[in-house]
């Protein structure tokens, strides 16, 4: 069975009709990913058996002759570094390769109370480090589009699973464009909420104050429907908060679309460059006020989050010590002696990269000059964002690229600063905590690029009902 041409809405009126069972579906989907991921490596493990008695459950229901809701017999895939209880959780690390979850995050009970069927586990780069998902440990994961390039990452595996038609929808985490970027180059939704709008009880940590939990999904509609059934309150996150579901610009009237000058200047790829500048003159012929703007502080965001993430990975990270659980190097002469063979031979070089990195940003003598005085720059850049978003000319969207290149090849990028400056474009609204989707935006030599809309925080509804706006006019 081919989930081609099937949404969410759609699968729903089939199930109905009853042209096919839940479990058949199910069974399809989970042999369609383990016969793919071969090539594709985008699963670390598919979750047959909670697939089937969740299956069961919606055929049993609509054999009652009950209309399945929200996400009931929707298959779903689940990034690897967010717990799915009795299930392995790996980050995508060695050092967790044999590591079971003894509890589901907040967002997988939500999937599951849903109705959703849980496929399968996605691979990712290790602990959620990298833009091009080749820092797992288990593996490169290549785009469904093109098997020489890379996915995106660190979401690679879920963005590749949605693209290969494995399953309508995925979770992914966002710490600085994880969501964003791969689902630009796999030519498909991908949504960063506010920071505290999704619960991240049940994720393993990168840097805490800037992961976020979000969909995957093939359009506008179906990404919105998986972030309705994730987001809210969490007595086990107190970061997170309880809105209603709103929308302030429900009409779409008289909307001002701010276009960031900053954003389109050296670096970015000419033809991405001529398809975005398309697509806002599509969006000005609706009649709605293009604005050139400025986020005069946004040069400094990239440097900002290379020093914010790493110092908050290095503190994360230091539980991974091969006592308690995890990877374990084994006998040596003393304590320091195992910790040193345990960290260096159960993690990866990127992850050891920005441990090494965060710990010097914190250390003695530097946590002033460089932590500290990122952080203000940091509340400079929100402030930025606050004042296009409230100030006198009350921008209601910013339109950037996603991405300042369509997706590179595998083994392209070997400089670790050339790999980070894939985040050029979404890190800035990680750091501000500001809801951002990445839309598909045509193709470059037969590649997806990605048009990201960027709203005010908590005001998640519009964005995504203004994507589905844009969805409609391409």
């Amino acid at each position: 069975m081919d989930l081609k041409n099937l949404t969410i809405e759609s699968l729903h009126k089939s199930l109905v009709k009853k042209e096919f069972s839940c479990v058949e579906m199910t069974r399809d989907c989970l042999n369609k990913a383990k016969k793919e991921t071969k090539e594709l490596n985008n699963f670390l493990e598919t979750t047959e058996k909670l697939a089937l008695e969740q299956a069961q459950k919606i055929d049993d229901k609509i054999s009652q002759r009950e209309k399945p809701k929200e996400l009931e017999g929707v298959p779903v895939a689940v990034k690897d570094n967010i717990l799915v209880q009795d299930y392995k959780a790996t980050a995508g690390s060695k050092v967790l390769e044999n590591y079971i979850a003894p509890y589901d995050a907040t967002v997988v009970k939500k999937l599951k109370k849903s109705g959703a069927i849980i496929i399968g586990k996605t691979n990712l780069d290790e602990f959620a480090m990298g833009s091009s998902t080749e820092n797992s440990a288990y593996g490169v994961v290549k785009n469904p589009k093109d098997l020489t390039r890379v996915p995106g990452g660190s979401s690679g595996g879920s963005a590749a699973a949605v693209a290969a038609n494995h399953c309508l929808g995925a979770l992914g985490s966002d710490t600085g464009g994880s969501i964003r970027q791969p689902a630009a180059f796999c030519g498909i939704f991908g949504f960063k909420p506010s920071y505290g709008m999704v619960s991240r009880y049940g994720l393993i940590a990168m840097a805490s104050s800037l992961d976020q939990i979000g969909p995957f999904a093939k359009n506008a509609e179906d990404t919105k429907t998986i972030f309705n059934v994730i987001r809210g309150d969490d007595v086990m996150d107190a970061t997170t908060i309880d809105t209603k579901h709103k929308n302030n610009k429900s009409k779409f009237e008289n909307l001002k679309i701010g276009i960031p000058k900053e954003f389109f200047g050296e670096g970015l790829n000419k033809e991405v460059k001529e398809k975005i500048e398309s697509a806002i003159n599509k969006i000005a012929e609706l009649g709605f006020e293009i604005k050139e703007i400025s986020l005069p502080s946004i040069e400094y965001a990239l440097a900002v989050y290379y020093i914010i993430a790493p110092a908050e990975i290095s503190a994360n990270l230091s539980r991974y010590d091969g006592i308690k659980y995890g990877y374990s190097a084994g006998k040596s002469q003393n304590l320091l002696d195992y910790y040193c063979k345990t960290r260096a031979k159960g993690l990866g070089d990127e992850v050891r990269r920005r441990i090494m990195l965060g710990t010097y940003v914190l250390s003695a003598g530097y946590r002033d000059a460089y932590y500290n005085k990122a952080q203000k720059v940091r509340a400079i850049i929100a402030q930025d964002f606050k004042n296009i978003f409230s100030g006198e000319d009350e921008i209601d969207f910013i339109l950037t690229p996603t991405t300042p290149t369509p997706a590179f090849k595998i083994g392209e990028k070997k400089d670790p600063l050339a790999m980070y400056l894939s985040d050029v474009y979404t890190a800035p609204a990680s750091l501000a905590g500001l809801p951002a989707i990445s839309v598909p935006c045509g193709e470059v030599d037969n590649l997806p690029i990605g048009l990201q809309i960027i709203g005010a925080q908590f005001d998640d509804d519009s964005v995504l009902d203004f994507a589905r706006i844009f969805e409609q006019i391409k």
